[in-house]
């Protein structure tokens, strides 16, 4: 869609990337999988058998169910990493008190710098995020902000019109870059127009070793699976991201989009 400036631009910052990523790989491995994010999962709307969905029935259908949330647990966890800190020596607030902090750390641009350490708001009574969105699962989920706007974001229109390899390889760039100034990357997964998948991860660690040569690795945060990180790859050769198989993706080719680098993004 670009053409020569898009490749130019891509080119640039994947040069940007290549330099300074080495000297910051450190700083955006601070993100640590089992303390910053969250003990509970997003739950998909529908059932999936080997990546393939199929309408939820019987008892698999309820309405508390904590569905379409991923964007919003992403972007949640990525205002955590940079606007709170916690202490487990003070005393657990009351519901209402811990309501406003999390309204106070959500309510802050997440693409903005992360606040010091003596600005950061404070969750007494916790070691972690992951901790606290065990013991207060339900309170955090009321007040981490709804999922249905994700679907009305401006940006999501960028998958109907910038489909081409040249903008994969600017956002593998963006990514790269974003890791080396030690910050993280929250992406958009999509394989418009088929949406075997439609789903956002936070990408905070390039891995230093791949098993397949000349293929990027990437540990990402995917809020369907709280468990364990999972696997981002980037593959020159083709130009493309591809993403690991699971219950709920068949695996494979996909594109990706940054979310909440910016504003409308």
């Amino acid at each position: 869609m670009f053409g020569t400036w898009g490749k130019s631009v891509g080119v640039w910052l994947t040069a940007v990337a290549a330099v300074t990523l080495p000297r910051a790989t450190c700083i955006a491995s601070e993100f640590h999988f089992d303390r910053d994010t969250f003990a509970f999962a997003n739950q998909t709307v529908f059932e999936y058998h080997e990546g393939h969905p199929s309408l939820r029935r019987g008892s698999s259908v309820r309405r508390d169910m904590y569905k379409r949330h991923c964007f919003v647990l992403c972007r949640t966890a990525m205002q955590f990493k940079k606007f709170a800190r916690f202490d487990p020596r003070g005393a657990p607030l009351d519901d209402a008190s811990l309501a406003a902090r999390i309204h106070a750390v959500t309510r802050r641009q997440p693409w903005t710098d992360p606040l010091s350490q003596d600005q950061r708001i404070v969750f007494p009574g916790y070691k972690d995020l992951r901790e606290m969105s065990k013991a207060r699962r339900e309170l955090v989920q009321l007040n981490i902000g709804h999922g249905w706007p994700s679907y009305f974001r401006i940006s999501n229109a960028r998958m109907i019109f910038q489909q081409g390899a040249g903008y994969q390889e600017e956002t593998h760039a963006r990514l790269n870059a974003a890791l080396a100034r030690g910050e993280w990357f929250i992406g958009f997964l999509t394989t418009y127009p088929r949406f075997s998948i439609n789903h956002s991860v936070l990408v905070y660690k390039r891995k230093s070793f791949s098993p397949n040569p000349g293929v990027e690795t990437y540990s990402v945060y995917d809020p369907n699976h709280p468990e364990s990180p999972r696997e981002l790859t980037w593959s020159p050769h083709t130009r493309s991201f591809s993403y690991q198989k699971d219950w709920d993706f068949v695996g494979g080719y996909l594109r990706v989009y940054q979310v909440y680098g910016k504003w409308l993004q």
